[in-house]
Parts: structure tokens; sequence; C-alpha cells
């Protein structure tokens, strides 16, 4: 005869388990890969919450959006974030990235109408990685890829919009799309950089451009105040059709209210500063930076406080 206290149990909807495990995954991830405890409590307790609840996590969002993940115990704007990329994509970046497992193609490949071939060749085309570069590439159109036309664009876009549109305006009604300073990105380029050319950093094992396996990509994950940053070189074709891997260095950020962003440090080529590295898109402010600077690009990696790392 069943036990009636055990039947008598909500069961935790098979979503909301995923979800947690997910979640765990990542803690675990982010303490092998040397990241600070602060970050590893929080999604362990998040997922200890989540699989307790017996509401599913997607009648919780649709009922009530990104703001109701929130009310739930142990979630916070980060943590939701993460939740609603995964009940609206099926994806969850940030994880796949930590495992070496990200790969753009695949992730295309998700979108009906892409198939492997052409998923292939967007990426090889268009040097993107993510469903936002991709509809931002598309919507441009500056350059063709074979077999687009513009009904197959259209159609591509359209499940795209679909797929982003919630997910994109409930984390930016989150966060107000703000930065960590350049100071702070090029502090972070220059330790890791030093870090790796030391051998300090755990490596992981890329799923793209790595046929044999190899753990080769060293990460990093780092903290000053609010924003958490995980830095590795860049794996993308262009980076490997240029050698450019070892100076296309990857930073992604997040603070405790809001989405994670990205942003590339590279050794600028050409005009006033070829030689220096630069936030690539805060090209401006690097420059005001170096010249605020008390010695000139050199004070640029050396006056700024010592990131936090594992």
């Amino acid at each position: 005869m069943p036990d009636r206290a055990a039947a008598d149990m909500p069961l935790v909807p098979t979503q909301n388990k995923l979800i947690a495990a997910r979640l765990n995954e990542y803690a675990d991830l982010l303490e092998a890969q040397g990241d600070d405890g602060f970050r590893i409590k929080a999604y362990r307790t998040a997922a200890r919450e989540i699989e307790a609840l017996s509401d599913s996590l997607r009648n919780v969002f649709e009922t009530g959006g990104a703001k109701a993940l929130v009310a739930l115990r142990g979630v916070g704007w980060g943590i939701a974030a993460a939740i609603v990329e995964m009940l609206t994509t099926g994806h969850w970046q940030q994880l796949d990235r930590l495992k070496g497992s990200l790969t753009p193609e695949a992730l295309f490949g998700s979108i009906p109408g892409i198939g492997e071939k052409l998923a292939s060749r967007l990426v090889n085309t268009l040097d993107i990685e993510t469903l936002e570069d991709l509809e931002a590439a598309l919507r441009l159109g500056e350059k063709p890829v074979p077999g687009i036309g513009p009904r197959r664009r259209a159609a591509i876009l359209a499940v795209l919009g679909q797929r982003l549109e919630r997910h994109r305006r409930e984390t930016t009604m989150a966060h107000g799309g703000d930065e960590p300073p350049v100071s702070l990105l090029l502090d972070a380029d220059a330790l890791y950089r030093a870090k790796a050319a030391a051998g300090d950093l755990r490596r992981i094992a890329p799923k793209r451009f790595n046929p044999t396996g190899e753990a080769w990509l060293p990460i990093m994950h780092a903290r000053r105040g609010d924003w958490h940053l995980t830095v590795l070189y860049s794996n993308t074709a262009r980076a490997h059709e240029l050698d450019r891997t070892r100076d296309w260095v990857v930073i992604y950020f997040q603070d405790a209210d809001g989405p994670e962003g990205r942003r590339t440090v590279v050794t600028e080529r050409t005009g006033s500063l070829a030689g220096i590295r630069v936030v690539r898109g805060r090209e401006e402010e690097c420059r005001q930076h170096y010249a605020t600077s008390p010695t000139g690009v050199t004070a640029a990696v050396k006056n700024t406080p010592p990131l936090e790392t594992g």
C-alpha cells in the first residue's frame, strides 16, 4: 500500500528538475574552474529552492514574467535571466561555454529552416556565435549567405523574433545595459593573459576546432565588486583564420541585477592606438582612458585594484 504522506507530497515538475540540475552543474564547473564561493553558493541555493517548488517554472514565468521568477526564494535577476533563456530557447549558453560544448552550429541548427550545412555556412560567412548575432546579421544583410534568399531570410527572422522577443524584453527590463568600465576590462585582460602564459589557469577542451579533444583553452573567473567575469581566448572561426586565438580575449560579465554581457579585447592594428590593447566597440573610451592615465599605457593595467580570483 503506498505511503499516504508520500502520495500527498506535490511532485516536482520535470522541467524544474532539469533546470535545477543545470544550475547545479554550472556551480560544479565554477568550483572546478576556480571561481570564488559566492556564485557557487548562489546557484546551488537556487537549484535547491527550485527542486522544492511545486509549481512549474514555466507556469511561474508565463503568469508573471521574470519578476515572478525573482520573487522565488534564492532566485535573483542573473539566475532569472538564465531560467528565461532555458525556457525560451532551450539552451543556456553560459553552461555550455564552461563545459566547452558551446557551438554556434548546433545553436543555429535548432532554428527551423536551418540545417547542419546552412548552420555551418552562417558561422563561417558571418563569424557569429549567438542567436542575437544571427538576428542582427540577417537584418543588416551586409554579407550574403549562400542558400538564404529573401523568403528564407524572412522566415528565419520571424522564428528568431518569436524565440528572442520575450527573453529580450524580460532581461532588458531587469537590466539597463550597464557595462564595466574599460579600466576593469583591460585589467581583466592583462591578468588573464599573464596567468594563461604562466600556466596558472584551469583549461577546458572546447568542442569547436579541437578534433583531438585537447584541454587547451585557459578559463578564468574573477570578481570585482558586483561584477563577475569569465574570461577566455577567442575560439571563433575568424580568430583561427587570422591566427588571433592568443590575442583576442573575450570577457563575459554579469552583475547581480541582470543578464550576461560580452566584450572582446584585442591588440589594435591601426591608428593612434596601434599596438595597444583596446576593448572592441569602446575604442574612444580606451583612448580617453590611456590619455588620462598618469604614465600612459602602462598605468592602464597597473593602476587598477587587483581582481579577486579563485
